[in-house]
């Protein structure tokens, strides 16, 4: 009796462990999560998507940030839905964060509003590493104007430097956007004058101010990657050429794609596959 009693004691000890054992095992597993619209500002275009890979850790989950396009009047987070699915298949251990800022569209956020709006949350991100268990170590992915905010946060405004910077046919110069469009096109010189408030003659500071390239040197300049369309009839290859140059010259890694019948991001499904397989290369090689 005594024995049956032991026995069946030791097994309830020994079961008891196991199944300790397996729980405790269970809850160090991270889950995967998207967490959506989340505020980094007062105004409700100040949101941004969170996309967490699992087993992600401080130590070893890297960053991708997205900022779309839409000539800072228009455009939403939205519009990189399936560039985000890309960069999830192909870098399926980053976490990638989708933002939103406010749009000039609105007199009262006329440019810098978009620049501040980039830079509060990118410090908001970084102030959340530890609750989204993700390490400081990241890149900037922009398109059109998110290309130029991604470049003018990058080079000026970021306190954590970011590996690298993707820019998809973005902005550089300012003020050669506006007295240099597309094509002579003065509805590209007008829709810039829109975005900022002012000519560049009006206030040649804030265009200085607002470029990008002012703002490369040895000591701020992060490796960037540069992709445009030869027939882009917004944006000028030269504002992408123009940057990579400056990088080179003060010994930063630049890379320059052009696909020479490419428009502005109207590009066929061959020539995108191009286009990510060196953004991946890319990234791996600088973050």
């Amino acid at each position: 009796m005594r024995l049956k009693s032991f026995i069946l004691f030791s097994f309830i000890i020994a079961l008891s462990f196991s199944c300790k054992k397996k729980t405790s095992d269970t809850d160090a597993i991270v889950a995967a999560l998207t967490i959506s619209n989340v505020s980094y500002g007062a105004s409700a275009q100040q949101n941004m998507d969170v996309y967490l890979p699992a087993n992600r850790s401080v130590a070893a989950t890297k960053l991708i940030i997205m900022i779309h396009g839409g000539g800072w009047t228009s455009g939403d987070k939205a519009d990189f839905a399936q560039i985000v699915d890309t960069l999830k298949r192909r870098l399926p251990e980053y976490a990638i964060i989708n933002i939103n800022y406010r749009l000039s569209a609105n007199p009262n956020n006329l440019f810098p509003t978009q620049e501040n709006d980039v830079k509060a949350a990118v410090q908001f991100i970084l102030g959340k590493t530890d609750a989204y268990l993700i390490s400081n170590k990241y890149v900037i992915v922009g398109a059109s104007a998110g290309g130029h905010l991604a470049m003018l946060q990058a080079y000026k405004n970021s306190t954590v430097k970011p590996g690298a910077v993707v820019s998809f046919f973005g902005i550089s110069d300012m003020a050669a956007m506006y007295n240099s469009p597309v094509g002579g096109n003065p509805l590209i010189s007008l829709s810039v004058a829109a975005a900022v408030g002012k000519t560049p003659a009006q206030d040649p500071a804030l265009y200085a101010s607002s470029s990008p390239i002012n703002y490369i040197n040895a000591a701020s300049a992060i490796p960037t990657i540069f992709f445009h369309g030869g027939a882009d009839p917004l944006v000028g290859p030269a504002q992408s050429t123009v940057a990579r140059d400056k990088l080179l010259s003060v010994g930063v890694a630049a890379q320059y794609v052009l696909y020479a019948s490419g428009g502005h991001g109207d590009w066929n499904a061959a020539t995108y596959t191009d286009a990510f397989n060196k953004v991946e290369a890319f990234i791996k090689m600088y973050n």
